[in-house]
């Protein structure tokens, strides 16, 4: 039988997945294309105290890239999201009072999504008929979508990193979730 805390937890991670979906859907034309700042990725840093919510965002991802431009984005964007939440919560696990370390745990989203974005936008652009052009191609869009991922994951991210352990619904939704 399962406890009432994974239930709430993967209710949280349902939850999670409803809300990045909507925030990127609703932020649709900022949140596709090679440059994008899509919002609902400095939900991201989440993992860092929340493990069990890297299947949420990595769900979410998939709804949200259903109405991408591109559509391996639905595999590629949503496989790239899933590595870079379990890349964050296994930084998580270096101690989470350090500021040093929560600026390190943005980092995993923006260079991996820099990468496979970067790469999967180069595929739809140019193909693969031509290998030069193709990774120049990538490597524009990775700085692209790189430069976005930056923006959200520091400017958004790294404060609800630093913020959301002081505040009160912290400590309620830690109780509430039965610990981490």
């Amino acid at each position: 039988m399962m406890s009432r805390a994974n239930i709430r937890k993967i209710v949280f991670a349902g939850v999670l997945a409803a809300l990045y979906a909507a925030l990127t859907v609703s932020l649709s034309p900022i949140s596709y294309g090679n440059f994008q700042f899509r919002a609902a990725e400095a939900l991201m840093v989440l993992p860092f105290f929340f493990p069990f919510s890297v299947w949420g965002l990595f769900i979410g991802c998939i709804l949200a890239n259903i109405i991408s431009p591109y559509p391996l984005d639905i595999v590629v964007g949503s496989l790239a999201s899933l590595i870079a939440g379990f890349c964050t919560m296994q930084i998580g696990k270096m101690g989470k009072n350090s500021v040093s370390v929560k600026a390190l745990a943005c980092f995993p989203p923006v260079i991996i999504n820099a990468i496979f974005i970067g790469l999967l936008i180069a595929f739809y652009m140019v193909g693969f008929s031509d290998l030069p052009t193709f990774f120049a191609t990538a490597f524009v869009s990775g700085i692209q979508v790189g430069f976005g991922q930056l923006v959200v994951l520091y400017v958004i991210g790294l404060p609800l990193l630093i913020y959301l352990p002081k505040s009160r619904a912290y400590v309620e939704m830690t109780e509430y979730l039965g610990g981490n």
